[in-house]
């Protein structure tokens, strides 16, 4: 071909039709430019502006296609080549066909399987993992994680008898630091995709890559990235057991502990520490003695930090409120005869203006879910030394306050502005299933008028905030001794149950039509 002017042109209308393509319409775009031929013009350095581009873009659509799909395991070679080509766009190209390849293999996943072993697939994926720019590496790691996803792929990546070549521990030994990232990032999503991969990328050992990472201080800007997978990988669902058997959580613990460790750092190591034990679930698999040095690393932190080290100090908090969201969490952070709550309550009720604001916001979200605000219905309430301590200490921070008492306290954060009650309703729906606060609560008539009010938000998700508080106090009012037994209780029980009768968005009962009266027009 000589002239690539038909094929450009042609192919430019196929890829850039507007509506679906039919297979009809790839059989006749086909049977005018044959794929050898469009495969040997990309090959092919032509003088032509946008050919490539163009070609790139015909074949990603073409290949997209169930018809198209259907003729990738007749050009493997191609593919092959492909992952191998000096341009960017079409190894991004060829990773994308083997994605195509293995979404329409019609579950014959030992053909697709042989396919790409035959072809030495996989070698090239990891070599456009390492060596293609940013978004060959991205459609590489897709295009490994998909063939994880089935049995006989998983034999691929992880082979009974380890080889060098793929071996992903060697392979990231090997790498430039941002190579050995990107190796990470592939291990994170494997660990992903199943339980059965989480097991392999256990067993193998891959964990410990990150471990290695994050050990290693000479590049803060590896560790950051590496603690950003390690983020991703504490909210796997199914990856708590194996991170658990690890000495993550010790090295996290470390470092937050560690005064010299760079502040994002200590930051991100508390945010993860705080996602990870926010699950009941990896109570089940860890000594309780490594979540208390984690508790006891961020209380440290927090008794150092001055009042410059204001987003260390939010962090920290909103991390000891993740901890929270557990019933063990909520339990440990409020054990002791120095809880590391305290933190949590101190910031909660401590208004400093714009300075402080984001303080405040953080620990009102935390105490609520210290509170119990996010747990079920059965895991609200505490042991008896955990509440004791929580009465206590919003007690004590009251006494020491100019509102003296809680209800004090509780009615001065809803005042506040829009930001600061949403977060203040949230902390009373969870405390009010104590008893002693909701007496708190109903003994200060302004926070009943303040949460029964639908005109106080003018937002959604305000509206809704208020709602879910009012009916929090109404449920815990209603199964209480006090509605009988005292007739301003039936009454504050009889307003609270109006208002959620009413709903959050402002809907008024049983509006009747009103008559009109106006003086008559007069001509």
């Amino acid at each position: 071909m000589d002239d690539p002017s038909q094929l450009l042109e042609a192919a430019s209308d196929f890829a850039n039709y507007p509506g679906l393509q039919s297979d009809d319409s790839a059989r006749d775009f086909l049977n005018r430019f044959p794929l050898s031929l469009i495969i040997n013009a990309l090959q092919t350095q032509f003088d032509a502006p946008d050919l490539e581009n163009t070609l790139v873009a015909c074949l990603e659509r073409l290949f997209n296609m169930k018809f198209g799909a259907s003729l990738i395991p007749l050009y493997m070679p191609f593919v092959q080549v492909g992952l191998q080509a000096v341009s960017q766009a079409v190894r991004s190209l060829a990773c994308k066909t083997v994605i195509c390849l293995l979404e329409n293999v019609d579950n014959d996943y030992k053909v697709a399987a042989r396919l790409i072993e035959d072809s030495n697939i996989y070698p090239l994926l990891l070599d456009c993992l390492i060596n293609g720019n940013e978004q060959v590496a991205a459609v590489a790691t897709d295009a490994i994680k998909m063939l994880a996803g089935f049995p006989e792929g998983m034999e691929i990546i992880f082979p009974s008898a380890k080889e060098g070549d793929t071996d992903l521990g060697i392979f990231a030994s090997k790498c430039s630091s941002l190579g050995r990232v990107r190796v990470l990032a592939l291990v994170v999503k494997l660990f992903s995709v199943s339980r059965s991969a989480a097991s392999a990328v256990y067993r193998l050992n891959l964990l410990k890559l990150l471990e290695a990472e994050i050990r290693n201080p000479d590049d803060t800007l590896v560790t950051l990235s590496v603690l950003e997978l390690l983020y991703e990988l504490a909210e796997i669902e199914h990856g708590t057991e194996f991170l658990s058997k690890t000495s993550l959580l010790q090295l996290l613990s470390s470092m937050i502990s560690n005064n010299s460790m760079e502040p994002i750092l200590r930051s991100r190591a508390m945010m993860i520490s705080g996602r990870l034990l926010s699950k009941d679930i990896i109570y089940s698999f860890i000594d309780e003695s490594c979540v208390k040095a984690v508790i006891s690393s961020i209380d440290g932190r927090l008794q150092s930090l001055q009042p410059s080290d204001k987003d260390e100090c939010e962090t920290a908090l909103e991390s000891l409120g993740q901890m929270g969201s557990s019933i063990q969490g909520a339990t440990l952070l409020l054990s002791g005869s120095s809880p590391a709550a305290r933190h949590v309550i101190y910031a909660a009720f401590d208004r400093q203006g714009p300075q402080g604001h984001g303080k405040q916001l953080a620990a009102l979200d935390a105490l609520g879910n210290i509170s119990g605000e996010t747990r079920s219905e059965n895991n609200v309430i505490l042991n008896a030394e955990a509440e004791e301590n929580l009465q206590h200490l919003i007690y004590e921070t009251a006494s020491r306050s100019t509102k003296l008492i809680p209800s004090g306290l509780f009615l001065s954060v809803l005042q506040q502005d829009s930001e600061i009650r949403l977060a203040s309703y949230r902390m009373l729906s969870g405390l009010v299933a104590r008893p002693w606060c909701l007496m708190e609560i109903c003994s200060k008539q302004e926070i009943i008028d303040k949460v029964t009010n639908p005109s106080t938000e003018t937002t959604k998700i305000g509206m809704e905030a208020r709602y879910h508080c009012c009916k929090a106090i109404q449920k815990s009012l209603t199964s209480s001794n006090r509605v009988s037994a005292d007739p301003v209780f039936a009454g504050i029980a009889a307003k609270l149950l109006e208002a959620v009768e009413m709903g959050p968005y402002l809907i008024k009962k049983n509006v009747e039509a009103q008559p009109v009266v106006k003086t008559a027009d007069r001509f």
